[in-house]
């Protein structure tokens, strides 16, 4: 019997900003370096690994807005869950190039060059390893602002995957004087797209979209207005969604809790690829069992 691959604690950071002159507000999507062995291009929200330093007591010093006690309770666990936010912020940061902090002196802006450069060498600096997140904050003299973040969904990769995450999923407003810049390495550009448009565009195959990223796209389509969305995440009661796999016909099916097969899903035999982008629940996935990735 082979011992099921434990999920790790990620989070993820949905960025939105309303747009100028009206229209529908947009949410920023990077797309992963064509190279990665897991999703390789597709478009995703910034996001990653609860790092030990996240939910570290020092981590949460350079918190406000939150305590972990708080955080804890909106994530439904015992304790640790200032991480989940700490590292949403953390990897917006390394990713995209955005900083939810506040100094002394009010909220972090890049408008000035001089702030900006210095900011992008504490970027480069931490994406290779050579400085900590924690250091910079504390350099710069800053605090993380997690009330800015509200909590929208909570995925559990379904067993059977190569990779599985407990991901938090999060929304933020994008600061003023910030602009999103990708790193150019595990991420290799960025998009800001109304989610209505970026799911058309994924339907007609222009762009690639994991499957949780999908379904989070279309829940916040509902909303025109980052103020809306915000609003309606702190009232929002969160359930754990947990997908299951099973092999039918000449495919794999993804199915959701409440689904009338959810109980009956028998998960991926051995040899059977995980499909790690199928398009909608319930399909059948295109790609046919033992079929290799693509």
């Amino acid at each position: 019997m082979t011992d099921v691959l434990l999920p790790r604690p990620a989070a993820t950071l949905m960025l939105v900003r309303d747009v100028v002159g009206g229209g529908p507000m947009e949410v920023l999507m990077l797309r992963r370096n064509t190279r990665s062995t897991w999703v390789g291009g597709a478009y995703v929200f910034p996001g990653g690994g609860v790092d030990e330093e996240d939910a570290s007591p020092e981590a949460a010093s350079s918190c406000r807005g939150r305590t972990d006690e708080e955080a804890s309770r909106v994530l439904g666990l015992p304790s640790g869950g200032l991480g989940y936010y700490v590292a949403a912020v953390r990897e917006c940061f390394e990713e995209a190039g955005i900083l939810l902090a506040v100094s002394d002196d009010g909220p972090v802006t890049f408008a000035e060059p001089s702030v900006a450069a210095r900011f992008e060498d504490h970027r480069r600096k931490l994406n290779g390893g050579q400085v900590g997140f924690l250091a910079i904050l504390r350099a710069e003299g800053l605090h993380l602002e997690l009330d800015r973040l509200g909590y929208l969904s909570h995925w559990i990769t379904p067993e059977g995957a190569p990779r599985r995450y407990d991901t938090r999923f999060f929304v933020a407003v994008l600061p003023e004087g910030q602009e999103a810049l990708h790193d150019d390495e595990e991420v290799i550009a960025s998009l800001w797209v109304s989610p209505s448009d970026a799911l058309v565009r994924h339907e007609a195959g222009e762009i690639d979209l994991m499957f949780p990223t999908m379904k989070n796209l279309q829940a916040i389509s509902r909303f025109s207005r980052t103020e809306e969305l915000v609003d309606a995440a702190a009232a929002a009661s969160v359930p754990d969604i947990l997908p299951r796999l099973t092999v039918e016909g000449e495919g794999v099916r993804i199915v959701l809790p409440g689904d009338p097969s959810y109980e009956s899903a028998t998960g991926l035999p051995a040899g059977v690829d995980f499909p790690d982008r199928p398009r909608e629940a319930g399909d059948v996935s295109r790609r046919r069992p033992g079929r290799p990735g693509r």
